[in-house]
């Protein structure tokens, strides 16, 4: 049996969806290992103003044993990694910083695994290109769904499938809300208890405006129809105290009401959201609950493909970023998917 290959990696982002990825990562080394024949180590961590080299593959110290943050570049020469994983917030603010930092991260030799919408959103062309100029894979299926494989399916999952259609409810936060205003809940208070079960962010405008699900719908039509995501045009429904009403009354006979994301090859570049009514009996949308997710891909012929499930929190998007980190070695190609 061959040695397991060494695979060193460099974090950027320190919230809870990479503590979870540092935190899996350490777990599960020997497993990796003996399972995969690869070997994961986070060996430095980059945080917004500071950061740490972990040569051992251990847990980081306290923030007092961090160092101030260098420029990028100087700190993948010294940590060499094969991988960068990147798990900062998604904000525009902080889009044009995301993006340098992937395409920094190509340039230099590293894989890129990041679950920030923002620079692909912003770059996806440029992070495309330079990850196949310099024979390197950018991953992404932890910024199209947490937990659930979407992104895996439109990437490779479908090759050879006349895929027509691509419809999804993705945001765990909407259908959280939606079924809590079914039952009379008000807006305020809905928001609330999603947040305090740790399915919301503290601002949660992205996820009830559907720029969030818009975001990933374009995702997974680049990935699935080679779209330019940032040509995307998007339509948006936003849940609101109007939806909350309409919520009510669509309880009332029986149905639930779902924030649906949709695609077609026949209107390139466009995705619409909107608040779509189903039978609490229809699969797939009207018997998800709360936070649950699904995606269908209608394949013509071969009839609609659908996966569903995957919860909205950090560990999921954690780990769908684990499982890239992953690939990347044992089932390498270069570009973006």
């Amino acid at each position: 049996m061959n040695d397991p290959i060494a695979l060193p990696i460099l974090l950027i982002g320190y919230g809870p969806v990479a503590q979870q990825y540092a935190a899996t990562v350490r777990a599960r080394h020997d497993e990796f290992g003996n399972r995969y024949g690869v070997e994961p180590r986070v060996v430095a961590i980059r945080g917004r103003t500071q950061q740490v080299l972990l040569p051992d593959g251990k847990a980081p110290p306290a923030r007092g044993g961090w160092t101030a943050r260098t420029p990028l570049a100087e700190l993948l020469t010294l940590a060499s990694p094969l991988v960068v994983a990147q798990a900062v917030p998604s904000h525009p603010d902080g889009a044009e910083e995301a993006l340098s930092d992937g395409l920094t991260a190509l340039s230099h030799g590293a894989h890129l695994v990041t679950a920030t919408k923002s620079p692909l959103l912003t770059g996806w062309s440029r992070l495309r290109d330079t990850a196949l100029e310099h024979g390197r894979g950018v991953r992404v299926s932890g910024a199209t769904g947490a937990a659930l494989p979407a992104g895996d399916i439109a990437r490779t999952g479908l090759r050879g499938f006349d895929v027509r259609t691509i419809r999804g409810c993705v945001n765990g936060t909407a259908g959280f809300v939606l079924d809590q205003l079914g039952d009379g809940v008000t807006l305020p208070e809905a928001i609330a208890m999603a947040q305090s079960r740790g399915i919301a962010e503290a601002d949660p405008s992205a996820d009830l405006s559907g720029a969030d699900a818009a975001t990933k719908l374009c995702l997974l039509a680049g990935l699935q129809w080679g779209w330019d995501v940032t040509a995307c045009t998007v339509e948006a429904e936003p849940i609101t105290i109007a939806a909350a009403a309409r919520a009510v009354r669509v309880n009332e006979r029986g149905a639930v009401l779902r924030h649906v994301g949709s695609a077609s090859i026949d209107d390139p570049g466009r995705v619409v959201v909107a608040l779509r009514e189903f039978s609490r009996s229809e699969p797939p949308f009207g018997v998800l609950t709360g936070p649950e997710k699904a995606v269908t891909f209608g394949c013509g012929d071969a009839g609609d493909i659908t996966v569903s499930g995957g919860r909205s929190s950090p560990l999921g998007a954690a780990l769908s970023m684990v499982k890239d980190t992953l690939s990347l070695v044992i089932d390498p190609s270069p570009g973006l998917g």
